[in-house]
């Protein structure tokens, strides 16, 4: 603007340079930013790579498995630098481009304020002037289009988090903030599943009622739906088919919040957080006093590895890594109990206990008071065999219901299992 007023004609030439510029600038633009796109792709794929070899670094060797994965390793870093080069080798050649057509300019109007003070139309003084007006927009475009890199980069790397702050929690969506008496605590109506994007259905067709304060046992081999069966308690997930009831109103009616309160859920991996165990006690129940807190630990059988590891007060590692598989799990169960739950899910919780311990704790589980009412996942059948209802899954169906006497006569899957198991031996 300020070379148009100093002098119309001679400006024409930074009107000519300006859509060039636009056009390097962009069209560099518009070349890398889907390269960055790859490059934050490949570096997602060497960066899983090296986790899941750090991870696993145990089984690797074990296997000698590690010139494979050093191979593999090397296969996907070249592809990166590979990408990072040529996207590198592109980005640079804006600052080379943008140089060459300003330098051009101001070679050609310094052509043309010399033509025209020598016909007397300029001063030198305003060639000058039109001359520093150039070197200022060649400063300012060289920023820009170092800006623009950057912003290539930074729109690659912002579409990837924005995918992630995108997804919405899952919100059951419901008002219903109370429960009436009801003597059925979990009711399911002829309930189907299927996952977004599965084949085939994962659940199909369970209907059974548990009534307050009775333990349910699941058990069934492995994918034959017991996770997913539990997980529609909480509303973890919406049944395709057929109604979820909790104390008589669908699982729907809820507010998440509170539906979460009124349920217990013990995942099949034992999840810790670092910070100390009375922290990682009060995600169960945030004003729990340390009395609470003790008495969830001693049903949970983890009361003596508190005060073993010093007290409350004691540090646990990020994932619990300075805990073992079986203190872990007996820990997530305590957290679980500190909430005072009406409903209790144990997901294969147990998995990493002993017998003895396994047993102590079911003992302790039938003893909570205000009609607690009990899921138990598992594999093993001694750990629902005295349960008051076993479900028996096979594929997504349910293909027994019962006591332990009662599947044994009649469920052939259930006999087999218990069979595998106890070689024949009746522990009625």
């Amino acid at each position: 603007i300020m070379a148009f007023t100093v002098d119309f004609d001679s400006a024409l030439s930074f009107a000519a340079v300006i859509p060039a510029l636009s056009i390097v600038i962009f069209g560099i633009m518009l070349i890398t930013m889907p390269l960055y796109k790859k490059t934050q792709a490949g570096t997602d794929s060497l960066l899983e790579k090296t986790r899941e070899s750090l991870s696993g670094a145990r089984v690797l060797r074990a296997f000698r498995k590690e010139r494979q994965e050093a191979a593999e390793f090397e296969k996907r870093n070249d592809a990166l630098t590979a990408v990072q080069k040529r996207v590198s080798a592109i980005s640079a050649l804006t600052n080379p481009l943008t140089y060459v057509l300003i330098n051009l300019a101001i070679v050609w109007l310094i052509h043309i304020g010399a033509l025209r003070v020598e016909a007397g139309d300029l001063t030198q003084g305003q060639v000058i002037a039109l001359y520093n007006y150039m070197s200022q927009i060649l400063i300012e475009l060289v920023k820009l289009a170092n800006l623009i890199i950057s912003i290539s980069r930074a729109i690659a790397s912002a579409k990837r988090i924005s995918d992630v702050l995108e997804l919405q929690p899952t919100d059951i969506g419901g008002s219903l903030a109370k429960t009436g008496e009801c003597d059925v605590a979990v009711e399911m109506r002829n309930v189907s599943l299927t996952y977004d994007g599965a084949g085939e259905a994962s659940l199909t067709g369970i209907c059974f009622s548990a009534l307050k304060g009775q333990t349910i046992g699941i058990i069934g081999g492995t994918g034959s739906g017991k996770s997913s069966l539990v997980n529609l308690i909480p509303g973890f997930y919406p049944a395709t088919e057929g109604s979820v009831l909790i104390h008589g109103h669908p699982v729907e009616e809820y507010e998440s919040a509170y539906l979460r309160e009124q349920i217990g859920v013990v995942p099949q991996k034992a999840v810790l957080f670092k910070g100390s165990i009375r922290d990682n006690m009060l995600w169960g129940n945030k004003n729990a006093t340390d009395d609470e807190i003790y008495s969830a630990l001693e049903i949970a059988q983890a009361d003596r590895i508190v005060r073993d590891k010093g007290g409350l007060d004691a540090l646990v590692e990020q994932g619990g890594q300075n805990l073992s598989g079986g203190q872990k799990q007996r820990l997530t169960i305590a957290r679980a109990l500190v909430g005072k739950p009406s409903i209790l899910i144990l997901d294969d919780s147990a998995s990493a206990l002993d017998y003895a311990t396994d047993a102590a704790l079911r003992q302790a589980l039938r003893r909570l008071e205000g009609n607690t009412t009990t899921f138990i996942v598992s594999q093993r059948a001694s750990s629902v065999m005295h349960a008051d209802l076993i479900i028996v899954l096979d594929d997504g169906a349910c293909v027994g219901m019962g006591t332990h006497d009662q599947l044994l006569s009649n469920c052939e899957v259930y006999r087999e299992i218990y069979e595998t198991q106890f070689g024949g031996v009746s522990h009625g």
